[in-house]
């Protein structure tokens, strides 16, 4: 049911995100305790700002009031991904290149199963991180169906 969800909302927010000029990040809906939340986020290159996540909120509200696609009572929440956005498709990949990013994969490699250090490439097949180790440095090759979840990730110096 909640894939079915995602998916009709995501027909429905798609083109008040892209006429606002902004890019649809990622929808959930998720059951916390008693509520239901549908999250939609949104982002940009300068990042977005509250009035953004205001219009996109209102218009998506409107439209779902008109299909009422949804039968349960829910919460609707429009925002930013934040600092540690996820990683969901080539193109995220392709510009996460240079940061920091933290991988979790559905089965271990080279013993690990998750990891975290510089996205250094990515070709569509395979993720390439260069993890620190203590003092040194080492390579991993992620093979891209093999990553289970993928975030930018903030680090402190």
């Amino acid at each position: 049911m909640s894939k079915k969800v995602t998916e009709i909302v995501e027909e429905l927010v798609t083109p008040v995100v892209d006429e606002l000029g902004l890019e649809l990040v990622e929808v959930e809906y998720v059951k916390e305790g008693k509520n239901w939340f549908l999250r939609v986020f949104i982002d940009k290159d300068a990042g977005v700002d509250i009035e953004e996540c205001g219009i996109v909120s209102e218009r998506l509200s409107e439209k779902l009031d008109e299909l009422d696609p949804i039968p349960q009572n829910y919460f609707l929440e429009v925002s930013s991904p934040g600092a540690e956005r996820p990683l969901k498709k080539d193109k995220d990949f392709q510009k996460a290149i240079g940061k920091n990013v933290y991988i979790k994969t559905y089965e271990p490699i080279d013993g690990e199963k998750e990891f975290e250090g510089v996205l250094t490439a990515f070709d569509g097949s395979e993720v390439t991180v260069e993890v620190r180790i203590k003092t040194r440095k080492k390579t991993v090759v992620v093979p891209y169906d093999k990553v289970a979840k993928a975030r930018l990730a903030v680090t402190f110096s």
